[in-house]
């Protein structure tokens, strides 16, 4: 458990936890990874914007474009308030998912989602900080012969990288929108 802390609880946390004066995050919300761009950045590096941030892979079947997707209607219906924002993707598969891989992949999603890699033990160290589980798992039927099972949580920091809020993958947009759009204006 991380030992940083907020000094208020987003509105409408999923965990009904009214405001406090000071509540432990329940992640730690750093990175340093390289976009999809090819160069490095970290929780610092979107300075100034919200970070909404989700974990997979570009080989995933089923959750990451479902999700993806949700994320760039929310997005859509943030309309300019959308610019806030910095939609994230944190590879959990950096064997695979390449700068060049993540680019290509997210250009059919919202066109200001940033794809996120690196080393494996960059990847491990992002994975630790949020508490995201992801493991390798063997499917001869999947592309390379694995998947990558993983957490499908969506992150929200601040505008100085630090743990806001998150939403459970079954949150819909409408309400994630009414969410974002009640913290961002807080």
């Amino acid at each position: 458990m991380s030992t940083a802390t907020s000094t208020r609880t987003a509105p409408g946390c999923c965990c009904g936890g009214a405001p406090a004066a000071a509540a432990t995050a329940p992640v730690k919300g750093a990175y340093e990874l390289v976009d999809h761009f090819g160069q490095p950045v970290t929780e610092r590096s979107y300075a100034g914007r919200f970070q909404l941030i989700f974990f997979g892979f570009t080989h995933c079947g089923v959750v990451c474009p479902r999700e993806l997707a949700k994320l760039t209607h929310t997005l859509d219906l943030l309309g300019e308030g959308a610019a806030q924002l910095q939609p994230l993707y944190i590879s959990v598969d950096p064997a695979r998912d390449t700068p060049a891989r993540m680019r290509a992949f997210l250009a059919d999603y919202h066109p200001s989602f940033v794809g996120l890699t690196g080393t494996q033990a960059q990847v491990d160290s992002a994975k630790a900080n949020f508490r995201v589980f992801a493991t390798r798992k063997p499917d001869a039927e999947a592309p390379g012969g694995y998947v990558v099972p993983h957490t499908a949580i969506t992150y929200l920091l601040d505008r100085e990288g630090r743990y806001l809020a998150h939403f459970g993958d079954t949150v819909d947009p409408v309400a994630m929108v009414r969410r974002l759009t009640s913290i961002v204006t807080s």
